[in-house]
């Protein structure tokens, strides 16, 4: 694949922000919404271990002045058989997917959409392209209303910095049968990677979109701030599954959030796999009345990985209910912290949330931290929450050693059994095979 590259330098600027603006050829609204998340980034401190949301996770080693602040822009190719052959290992069956969109460092460069799908008006495409031929639904909905500059720094900085992107719009009352797929693949060592995912599904619209970000470990750092919208409207029907397999030289940010309005479902899978280090965001607003949330989440952190989820449920609205079940395990020297709020809002009468975090300690030496809270101000609802950390037990893996089996793959049944609960929530097939052959990899199988 060719490249369109700018002479850049390290660091991110005001300059760069504009330099990337130019080379992507965006309208001056788009350029003005970049420069103004530029200004709210240097307007906002750096975080640090003195604020609460920080406390026990350190970036105080974070080369923020050492990478490029975007990828290369490459040109797009003529099929996925054209992609990094790395990639083009983890695209999975073509006929299993609506549609595809393939993202190499900075920008898209492949997509497809099955023309039945696009004859009923689904949109599945880069942003900067829905810039251009949508502008009114980009300019209504990107970084406006789920996700801002102003929500935290990282978030800031992506709104100056991103590029590529997913967009994807699913009319009324049009159902897409089968999963879209989106895939983000950073290469090219010592850069920024700043994906973005925006997805609308009008009233009573059915669609499931899975993003994966994925990368191979390179010598020098990258740093990934991604941000994740969804909004679904009145009996909209979303699953968005993100697979975060980042290799381990990525410093990684996320900022997902969820608008549902009344009557919706949103289902939601975070798998977090990769990174050296990675701080995620997400959240749910029920803003209607009526809608439902579930929110799963799965982590496997090995070595000296640090993986840091802090969830968000709010209830802004009356008679909705949301299911949060997040599950890790972690080995060697990995920590991994879990900070879940549920927070119901006055108005927010017959809420029924629930919210449970558990964790599988597999080494002496790994950690977890699990601070599961409450913030409830009306006075008829039902709000639970509970979190575990524990250790396997000896004694399973004996028994299972005992009947022939060696203690590696005794331990991975342990550990399929564990994330059983969340997988089998799931109900796409190749998710599940993905899930499982990266949980062996882990154990070492």
């Amino acid at each position: 694949m060719s490249t369109r590259v700018a002479e850049r330098t390290r660091g991110f600027t005001r300059q760069a922000a504009e330099e990337l603006s130019h080379l992507l050829g965006e309208p001056d609204w788009l350029r003005e919404r970049r420069l103004a998340a530029w200004e709210i980034y240097e307007q906002t401190p750096m975080p640090s271990r003195t604020d609460e949301e920080w406390r026990r996770t350190d970036i105080r080693r974070l080369p923020i002045n050492d990478v490029f602040p975007f990828g290369d822009l490459r040109d797009p190719v003529s099929g996925p058989e054209a992609l990094p052959p790395a990639l083009f290992e983890i695209l999975g069956d073509a006929a299993l997917r609506s549609g595809l969109l393939t993202q190499v460092d900075g920008a898209v460069v492949y997509t497809h959409l099955d023309p039945a799908i696009a004859a009923q008006g689904v949109i599945f495409t880069d942003l900067v392209s829905a810039a251009r031929e949508v502008p009114e639904l980009v300019q209504r909905y990107f970084m406006t209303e789920a996700v801002t500059p102003r929500d935290n720094k990282f978030a800031a900085l992506h709104g100056a910095f991103w590029s590529g992107g997913t967009f994807l719009y699913v009319p009324a009352g049009v159902e897409v049968a089968l999963p879209l797929r989106s895939f983000v693949w950073a290469e090219t060592a010592g850069t920024g990677i700043f994906a973005h995912t925006l997805l609308v599904a009008e009233p009573g619209a059915t669609v499931v979109l899975i993003d994966t970000w994925a990368s191979p470990t390179v010598e020098e750092p990258l740093i990934a701030s991604n941000v994740v919208e969804i909004i679904a409207g009145e009996g909209a029907q979303v699953r968005y599954i993100q697979l975060q397999d980042w290799g381990r030289s990525v410093w990684n940010f996320t900022t997902q959030r969820a608008l549902l309005h009344q009557d919706a479902v949103v289902n939601t899978l975070n798998v977090s796999l990769g990174s050296k280090l990675s701080k995620a965001f997400i959240a749910s607003n029920l803003v209607g009345p009526g809608a439902t949330a579930e929110m799963l989440g799965l982590y496997f952190a090995d070595d000296a990985q640090h993986l840091d989820h802090q969830t968000r449920q709010w209830h802004v609205a009356p008679y909705a209910s949301s299911d949060l079940l997040y599950k890790g395990a972690l080995k060697d020297r990995a920590r991994t912290v879990f900070s879940g709020l549920i927070k119901v809002f006055p108005q927010a009468q017959r809420t029924d949330a629930y919210q449970a975090n558990r964790n599988l300690i597999l080494s002496p030496n790994a950690r977890a931290d699990t601070i599961p809270n409450l913030e409830i101000g009306a006075n008829d609802v039902r709000c639970t929450h509970g979190a575990t950390v524990g250790q396997v037990e000896e004694e399973y893996i004996f028994y299972l050693m005992s009947r022939g089996i060696s203690r590696a793959e005794a331990v991975k049944l342990i550990v399929d059994g564990f994330f059983d609960e969340v997988i089998e929530r799931v109900p796409v097939t190749e998710v599940q095979e993905t899930v499982r052959a990266a949980i062996a990899r882990k154990i070492g199988l």
